[in-house]
């Protein structure tokens, strides 16, 4: 009884594999709709930021009495990779990063232990502490963005109006959050004079205390009676302005109305919170995040259908315009990757036509909508849904798809044209090929092991690759050996009689290869060595090629970075963003600009390098209408930062690729002391700047802060029943403003600020004339009678890496060059600066260098079990150790493609790339193992080995070529992209070289490899 034949299995019950077919196409067609859209893949945020406020604290202050002490306690963080903090006065923000090899469902576990360790040595921090605060949902996503803005509306009946849109939009099923953004708090000012006050003997806590007293919510007790329950209420809560006005002081004997000496007005925070302006005009945004596991193009659809709704209802004079609007860009992407899928298959299927035939091609172009189907309905299973990564894995998978498909359909023609009948021939590819290409479509499979399970954020956010690559590849084997003898079989027709025997392989176009086959067989040392000569070559080459970790993004935003001296006022940033707006008013290249002021813009890209609050800093999205119109505003502003914007330090870089990096040139200066890391810094800032591709070197510690101190005479102070605890809630109250207590309104809860009138609180001059009092003393003293004013310079913030100060030094590059090439041209100058270090102090490279560094480290590590597959797979099929490693001296053979092409076409090397280098060595074994699989058979069958190793060649010639054909330019497509470009040119490159090679010095080298003699001469 012969060996089991799927195919012919099929052929027998070809009713039952018709009803799969179609029923297989439907359900394929039912999950291409069904399947979650999204511009990126998710993938696991490894950062918590931990936050914490100590009012009236300086930035050492902080960093010493609350930074370190929680930085300590992180340490103990399972999977921790670093802790980054940075001090400034009254506050603390520190960044726990994980490894990145943590698993990313033990993430949330790890976010709850910091939370329980911080938790434990609260008790530890000074008192007056606020928080810590935890932000664990950092990689949230607000792919939409709203901008509201009002023409005769104030900005709380506008905030009001957004509120009630904002409860609207959180009832729709896809949404997950909705933050609105830009919102000035409301608050109540009481503005006296200080000096009104001391004369009338009144000290400012007199009035704090009033104030307080009469708004204090206290319970009043509840009256028992015999069948009730009754609660007491007491009147007099500050109902509004009025009644503040009208509460009463006591001085020198005799009441005094608070409205009489002070001036009490509602009005907004001053200073403002961070706020937005869309087109240059003031707006409130409401942002909005997917909730996981929605379908972003779903979504745009609810919130277009709703915004429709509200906007018909929308009061005259509130205009909302869409910010960000992450759905389009979405179905733009998804548009154009589907317009590239479909000119990938036409390239492919015009390959399969013009080399096998009308009828022939036919049956490859059926099986490809089928492989796409049954693909698609396996990422529905396996939850993988379509976006960048994705649809980029499909298009790869393409031209490898067909392979098994081309394979069993030549093998078909060759032997129907030999004289077998359909159904014997159909049948025949499983018996002689199936195994050889199933093992050929595992090594092909197995080349993107090391993407698939690579323990980063980069293997995470890649991870589609391996799992699309792979379902499409083993259900393109199934398809091979079930479906397509079908489909062959219904529509080849048997041959005409006539060119029927072995004749087949001595005509067309193997005429022509056949002798060059043979002689390079003959001439196996030559052809051995000329390879392993340009191999050498080409790996000497390699180093000419730049390496990058992601590409650019191609989206047409820009982020413009403006960053003024550590210490500017919020009021100074936005003065710096309106002119910056003003450049920006009436270009034809810009569709809008929309300005964070005091903070960065909400993450509405998943790789956004987000920027946490600050005064100093503000930074603009201009959306431009193109690539071209993009690159023509980046020109203008990057030429305007250097001419006009003096005071500041501006920025203007494209969005990125793949995990956030920020500065692409980085290098981090730590040590014990931070004086001498600032120096060592700034030495490490000369050295770079040295360097003509760096643009911008800058530290992230500037410049000192502009502080006034006060030295109290203490005795004086204590003589006077002054404390410094008076004089620092006196100054507050005066020059800050102190909130006094609450005003109740509706949901509201409106703080009650009392600071000095404008002209004392805003004149540094004044302040040793400013009157203090003690808490118990009625008595009020100029302040410069009992402390000394002096003005100085302190540090304005205080990063750290791992309890220890740190400077990075930063730059970006001019265009053309890559920053990994820039870092390493740096390096080796700062090796004679490192000599001269004390102790204990470094200098390492950070940047894009250093996250690719990681990447690759992570791919690296999983590289060996990849090996370990391959081979084991090859051991299974081959069965000889000798032939094994024979198939396996093939794979490096397309690094020679691979220089060539990157070379040729100006291409860098990044970290797509190198996944498409990896992945390559398993397309070309997948080709050597069914060439020497071949000759082996044709050995068995009685060949004489020289002749075997010519005649296999030549029968497998056409498939290989075939299907290396198909996956090379079906890549053409995939070329144009900015992401996948590296990658399509590498697999493009290498293919094209490792083929040629697989028929020309693959059966050279097994002549010589198993010493075959040629056949002697008659």
């Amino acid at each position: 009884m012969g060996r089991f034949n799927l195919s012919a299995w099929a052929l027998r019950h070809r009713s039952l594999i018709g009803f799969l077919m179609v029923l297989l196409l439907a359900a394929g067609a039912m999950s291409y709709m069904q399947l979650g859209r999204a511009e990126d893949p998710d993938f696991t945020f490894k950062v918590m930021i931990v936050r914490t406020n100590w009012p009236g604290a300086t930035a050492r202050e902080v960093e010493q009495q609350v930074t370190d002490k929680i930085e300590k306690k992180l340490q103990e963080t399972p999977y921790l990779d670093n802790v980054r903090s940075y001090s400034k006065a009254a506050e603390s923000t520190i960044f726990v990063t994980l490894r990145d090899s943590t698993p990313p469902k033990a993430v949330s576990g790890v976010w709850y232990e910091v939370r329980k360790k911080v938790g434990d040595i609260r008790h530890t921090l000074p008192a007056g502490v606020q928080g810590p605060y935890f932000n664990d949902e950092f990689g949230d996503t607000f792919g939409t963005i709203y901008a509201f803005t009002s023409d005769g509306f104030t900005h709380r009946e506008l905030k009001d109006y957004v509120e009630d849109v904002r409860e609207e939009l959180l009832r729709i099923r896809n949404v997950g959050k909705a933050d609105l953004l830009g919102v000035q708090p409301e608050r109540i000012f009481i503005e006296f004079s200080n000096k009104k006050l001391a004369n009338l003997g009144i000290s400012p806590q007199q009035v704090l205390d009033v104030i307080q007293a009469q708004n204090a919510q206290t319970a009043s007790g509840v009256v028992q009676t015999s069948s009730d329950r009754i609660a007491t209420r007491v009147s007099g809560d500050i109902e509004s302005g009025r009644k503040l006005a009208e509460l009463s002081l006591q001085a020198n004997g005799r009441l005094i109305r608070l409205g009489d000496i002070a001036d009490i007005k509602r009005d907004y925070a001053d200073p403002p919170s961070p706020r937005l302006r869309y087109n240059g005009q003031e707006a409130i945004g409401l942002a909005i995040s997917m909730a996981k596991g929605g379908n972003m193009i779903e979504l745009g659809k609810q919130l277009d259908a709703t915004m429709k709704r509200l906007k018909a209802d929308m009061p005259i004079g509130i205009e909302m315009l869409q910010v960000a609007d992450q759905p389009t860009v979405v179905q733009r992407s998804i548009s154009e990757f589907m317009q590239v899928l479909l000119e990938a298959v036409v390239i492919v299927l015009g390959v399969s036509f013009l080399s096998l035939g009308l009828r022939s091609g036919m049956v490859v172009m059926l099986c490809i909508p089928l492989v796409l189907a049954i693909t698609f309905v396996c990422m529905q299973i396996f939850g993988i849904d379509f976006h960048r990564i994705s649809l980029g894995a499909l298009i790869i998978s393409l031209g490898l798809l067909v392979d098994d498909a081309i394979i069993a359909v030549e093998m078909m023609q060759v032997k129907m044209e030999q004289g077998f009948d359909r159904f014997r021939a159909a049948s025949f590819a499983y018996t002689s090929t199936a195994f050889p290409m199933l093992t050929g479509t595992l090594i092909t499979a197995a080349g993107f092991v090391p993407v698939g399970f690579a323990k980063s954020s980069a293997g995470e956010y890649t991870f589609s690759i391996f799992a699309v690559v792979t379902i499409s590849l083993l259900v393109s084997w199934v398809v091979a050996v079930i479906f397509t003898p079908f489909i062959g079989y219904t529509i080849l027709p048997q041959p005409k009689a006539g060119h029927h025997g072995e004749d087949v392989y001595h005509r067309g176009v193997y005429r022509y290869v056949r002798p060059v086959v043979d002689w390079c067989v003959r001439r196996r040392w030559i052809v051995i060595a000329s390879t392993a000569g340009i191999f050498l070559l080409s790996v000497g080459g390699f180093g000419l090629v730049q390496q990058q970790f992601f590409p650019s993004s191609n989206r047409p935003e820009l982020m413009v970075d403006l960053r003024l001296p550590q210490g500017a006022s919020i009021q100074a940033t936005g003065q710096e963003a309106l002119k910056l707006e003003a450049l920006l008013k009436d270009d034809a290249d810009i569709v809008s600009y929309t300005t964070y002021v005091g903070a960065g813009a909400p993450r509405f890209y998943l790789p956004l390098d987000i920027q946490l609050p600050n005064d100093n800093f503000a930074q603009v999205v201009v959306l431009t209408k193109g690539d071209a119109e993009r690159e023509r505003v980046r020109d203008k502003l990057v030429k305007a930062f250097q001419d006009d914007f003096i005071l500041l330090r501006g920025r203007v870089n494209r969005l990125e690729n793949g995990p956030p990096v920020g500065f692409p040139v980085q290098f981090r200066v730590s040590g014990p002391d931070p004086m001498e890391v600032r120096r060592i810094a700034f030495q490490v800032a000369d050295v770079m700047r040295t360097n003509p591709n760096t643009r911008d070197v800058n530290p992230d510690w500037n410049e000192l802060s502009k502080v006034v101190k006060l030295d109290v005479d203490q005795a004086k102070a204590r003589l006077l029943g002054i404390s410094s605890q008076d004089l620092a809630t006196t100054l507050n109250s005066i020059v800050s403003g102190l909130t006094v207590t609450q005003y109740r309104e509706g949901r509201e809860l409106i703080d009650v600020v009392a600071r000095a009138e404008a002209a004392e609180r805003l004149s540094l001059n004044g302040i040793k004339d400013l009157n203090v009092a003690g808490a118990e003393s009625s008595r009020a003293v100029p302040l410069g009678q009992v402390a000394e004013v002096s003005y100085e310079l302190e540090e304005g913030i205080i990063w750290r890496r791992d309890r220890q100060p740190v400077i990075t030094v930063r730059a970006d590059i001019i265009d053309g060059i890559q920053a990994p090439v820039v870092s390493m041209q740096i390096e080796p100058k700062l090796d004679e600066l490192r000599k001269h270090l004390p102790p204990n102090y470094r200098v390492v490279m950070g940047g894009a260098i250093e996250e690719s560094a990681k990447a690759n480290a992570s791919i690296g590590a999983v590289v060996p079990v990849m090996i370990m597959i391959m081979v084991t797979l090859l051991m299974v099929q081959l069965q000889s150790v000798s032939r094994m490693l024979l198939v396996l001296l093939t794979a490096p053979l397309g690094l020679i493609g691979v220089t060539l092409g990157l070379l040729a076409f100006h291409v860098p090397f990044g970290f797509v790339a190198m996944l498409g280098a990896i992945a390559l060595a398993g397309m070309i074994m997948r080709n050597s193992v069914i060439l020497v699989d071949q000759i082996e058979q044709d050995i068995a069958g009685g060949e004489a080995a020289w002749d075997a190793i010519v005649n296999a060649t030549l029968r497998r010639f056409r498939p290989i070529i075939l299907t290396a054909l198909a996956a090379i330019l079906g890549m053409i497509p995939l070329s144009t992209s900015n992401f996948w470009g590296p990658m399509a040119y590498t697999i493009i490159g290498g293919l094209l070289v490792a083929t040629l090679l697989t028929v020309l010095f693959l059966p050279a080298l097994y002549a010589a490899w198993f010493r075959v003699k040629p056949p002697v001469a008659a």
